[in-house]
């Protein structure tokens, strides 16, 4: 019981300490007014594709902390190799085995905040997204980019509403075909390609992908090589 206490005093001592810091601009809020389920929200770092976007980040304090690592999951979707697109795990080593008592949810938030700066596509949580930031940087951000709009509500690159209502518009005026090539960070030309020969669609955007057929890699993979996995 003294354990759970102490983790309480703790928690609440830094849910105060990041509501009372204006600087940082990460908030971090209760759950149905839950202390140990969290919400930290954070913005994306300038100068780089996720610029202008609001992150959630859903965060569990065990038991033991602070002498076991917050569990922290994405709630926003995220197009970065150490962040699951479909779940929004995370692969941070602080997260895991470099997590110390003396970190705190705020500092953690600003580390999450930091990886979008610096990705390790060495040590993924998304291979196909670390393929696609390895091979071809230009056409990974601009995906990253896409997805920062859609999901995050950043704004397009001549500004403009960058409100949740914004968004679902500009979406709108993609048809569901083309928004979906966009978010798997393939170019409409090639999806097309594979589609006129009477392939499925939803099966050449998952092959392309899988194949990390994308920006100047797509060079490196021959169209029969393709054309073979699609037929597997």
């Amino acid at each position: 019981m003294a354990m759970e206490s102490a983790r309480m005093r703790r928690v609440k001592k830094e849910i105060l300490d990041c509501r009372n810091d204006k600087s940082s601009n990460i908030s971090i809020d209760m759950i149905d007014d839950n202390p140990y389920h969290l919400k930290g929200t954070f913005f994306g770092p300038e100068e780089t594709a996720y610029e202008g976007g609001r992150y959630d980040v859903d965060i569990v304090v065990p038991e033991s902390y602070p002498f076991q690592p917050v569990k922290m999951k994405f709630i926003t979707k995220v197009y970065h190799p150490n962040i699951s697109s479909a779940s929004g795990a995370i692969c941070l080593d602080i997260l895991k085995d470099a997590w110390s008592p003396v970190l705190t949810l705020k500092s953690t938030l600003i580390s999450l905040q930091s990886l979008l700066c610096s990705p390790e596509p060495n040590d993924p949580q998304d291979a196909e997204v670390a393929k696609h930031y390895m091979t071809s940087r230009e056409s990974f951000n601009e995906t990253a980019r896409y997805w920062a709009q859609i999901y995050a509500g950043a704004p397009g690159k001549g500004g403009g509403d960058a409100s949740a209502a914004g968004k679902e518009k500009e979406a709108a005026g993609l048809s569901e075909s083309s928004r979906a090539i966009a978010l798997a960070g393939l170019s409409e030309e090639h999806v097309n390609k594979f589609v006129d020969m009477g392939f499925g669609f939803s099966k050449v955007v998952e092959t392309l992908s899988r194949l990390n057929y994308r920006g100047d890699n797509a060079k490196n993979i021959t169209n029969e090589r393709v054309v073979e996995k699609l037929l597997e």
